[in-house]
């Protein structure tokens, strides 16, 4: 089986959810990609910071110290 990349430009979710539709109908494997403009390693650097801040392990700095 030959893998082809088909880009769609749905408009909305109802219009999502009826090529989900005909490609099951046909019974074409097909898998819909969640794209980012960001890059993954900054992604997985701003989520372990979002855990970090979640877990407390923060550290606060007075706004008067921030330039010394």
């Amino acid at each position: 089986m030959k893998t082809q990349d088909i880009i769609v430009h749905p408009s909305n979710a109802h219009e999502m959810s009826v090529i989900k539709a005909f490609f099951e109908a046909l019974k074409i494997k097909f898998e819909v990609a969640k794209d980012s403009p960001y890059d993954p390693e900054f992604v997985n650097k701003i989520e372990k910071s979002r855990k970090q801040a979640a877990e407390g392990k923060t550290v606060k700095i007075d706004l008067d110290d921030i330039w010394k």
